[in-house]
């Protein structure tokens, strides 16, 4: 190679480099909000749902997959964050019984482009179907976005709640949804959040962050790509008590294409109050065009 084949390679490089920096972040947040009918004292609903839409608003999610969420708290969330479109249905029907696991995401800066939702299950167009050790109906819902200000084209954003009791159904959900990924992977890059209900130790984090059991491409996990080195004090769920020893259930993970700026539990609270029984889990992403 020559001198001038080797400058022009490296202006190239740097070209592109310079491309991928220019795209926008993503701010993404996940919350489990704690379904509203709960009967949880001081901590019900009309107690502290200002306190989830402020730690929404500080936080200033570009885009926001909630869980637990009730047809009259998405009511409400809509009218308190009016920037925001809404993509969700309940759980048990497809339309508003049940538990939602919506979407929002910042009607000024993205472009919808299709949307859907299917069910944790061996028939995951059946609304309101569940399969194997599933103690409850489960579901995920889904939208892909694009983003006029980037250049970078359109991405699926995606948002679960898996089984509490049922680990089979933990594991069959994570591979149900890794099945649908590789889908789609090679024309449009994936953000997935959630309550998973499970720690990295667990057969679905493996399966959905390092590929096993499938294609072996791994994923990112926005919260160790930030911070490689595992902490005690990592739990996302604390049972209104603040507690923050232990390991995360809720995660926000990507395609390879996305570049982790940041990434963080929210530990937000008021005077000892806290917005939910989960703390929301934050990160702030780059699709990157280069990859």
């Amino acid at each position: 190679m020559t001198a001038k084949h080797v400058i022009l390679s490296c202006l190239a490089a740097l070209a592109v480099s310079e491309a991928a920096a220019a795209e926008p972040p993503l701010k993404v947040m996940s919350f489990n909000i704690r379904y509203g009918t709960a009967k949880d004292g001081t901590n019900e609903w009309r107690q502290r749902r200002d306190l989830v839409v402020q730690t929404i608003q500080d936080f200033g999610p570009d885009l926001l997959g909630l869980q637990e969420v009730l047809n009259f708290q998405a009511d409400y969330l809509q009218a308190q964050l009016p920037g925001y479109a809404f993509h969700g249905v309940g759980r048990e029907d497809g339309a508003a019984k049940g538990e939602f696991v919506p979407l929002m995401y910042r009607r000024d800066r993205f472009a919808l482009e299709d949307s859907g939702h299917f069910w944790l299950s061996e028939t995951p167009d059946v609304p309101g179907s569940i399969s194997w050790d599933s103690s409850l109906t489960r579901m995920v819902s889904w939208v892909r976005l694009r983003d006029p200000q980037g250049g970078a084209g359109s991405f699926i954003f995606a948002n679960a709640h898996f089984d509490h009791r049922g680990a089979q159904a933990r594991t069959e959900s994570a591979r149900l949804i890794r099945r649908r990924a590789e889908a789609v992977a090679p024309e449009f890059p994936v953000v997935l959040c959630g309550d998973f209900n499970t720690t990295e130790d667990g057969k679905p984090y493996a399966i959905l962050v390092r590929g096993e059991e499938m294609s072996g491409q791994k994923a990112v996990d926005c919260h160790r790509a930030a911070s490689p080195e595992r902490s005690p004090d990592e739990a996302t769920y604390h049972g209104w008590t603040g507690r923050r020893a232990g390991s995360r259930i809720d995660w926000i993970i990507t395609s390879p294409q996305f570049d982790v700026l940041k990434a963080a539990i929210n530990h937000a609270s008021d005077r000892g109050r806290y917005p939910s029984d989960h703390f929301p889990v934050q990160a702030v992403l780059r699709l990157n065009t280069t990859r």
